[in-house]
């Protein structure tokens, strides 16, 4: 059997740091709602990155009547967010795309596995002009709690069985990020300059374009 080996990646602190501009954008969904008082930082966004969309909106939006008025404050924030990033983008971690490109010509395949809504990756690829969702695209496949409400460590088995992966590791910044890879039976490598820390022992990676070396050490 052929082997083919896969470097899943998350999202927010791992391949980019969109928090500044999704403040932003949902300041202003939080404004037109009627909530004039109310501002959504920076601050805000961090503290709850990595965390289904349900739960940030649980914890940002504690002013808001949870059921149909909650939830229509998220969707409208959701889909203003992956507008805005598409025009405006985030700050891209140095050597992102490089070394996704280096690590496709060692053999590796890339994917993107995220908490976020359905809509936010393809506004981050899209962004970036960087090609996805074919075996020769620099990013394969992806998959997010927005398109089926699947926990992280089901949507990394998801995609590890969807794409035929021999072997694959994900690459994540919070804790959650590690327990996710645990339940999903994967190695995880921790990317030390995110928003978190892990109470584990894990390879780790201090800049993006690290991973060239630890990724063979840690699947081959």
């Amino acid at each position: 059997m052929r082997k083919k080996k896969g470097i899943i990646f998350d999202m927010d602190g791992t391949v980019w740091d969109s928090s500044e501009n999704v403040a932003a954008s949902w300041t202003v969904k939080v404004h037109e709602a009627g909530y004039k008082d109310k501002t959504v930082t920076k601050e805000d966004i961090q503290s709850v990155m990595g965390k289904p969309m349900d739960v940030i909106a649980d914890t940002l939006f504690t002013y808001t009547k949870k059921g149909p008025e909650r939830d229509a404050l998220r969707a409208a924030c959701e889909a203003y967010e992956n507008e805005y990033l598409s025009k405006h983008g985030g700050i891209l971690y140095e050597g992102v795309i490089e070394t996704w490109q280096k690590l496709k010509e060692m053999g590796y395949h890339i994917y993107i596995v995220s908490n976020c809504q359905a809509g936010y990756i393809e506004a981050f690829l899209g962004y970036y002009g960087i090609s996805y969702g074919k075996k020769e695209d620099l990013v394969e496949d992806i998959e997010c709690y927005g398109n089926n409400f699947l926990q992280k460590d089901e949507n990394i088995r998801l995609l590890a069985e969807r794409n035929k992966l021999t072997s694959a590791c994900y690459v994540g910044d919070i804790q959650s990020d590690y327990d996710a890879t645990m339940k999903a039976g994967l190695p995880f490598i921790h990317a030390t300059y995110g928003f978190g820390t892990i109470d584990a022992e894990v390879p780790v990676i201090n800049s993006f374009a690290e991973l060239i070396d630890v990724i063979p050490e840690v699947i081959g």
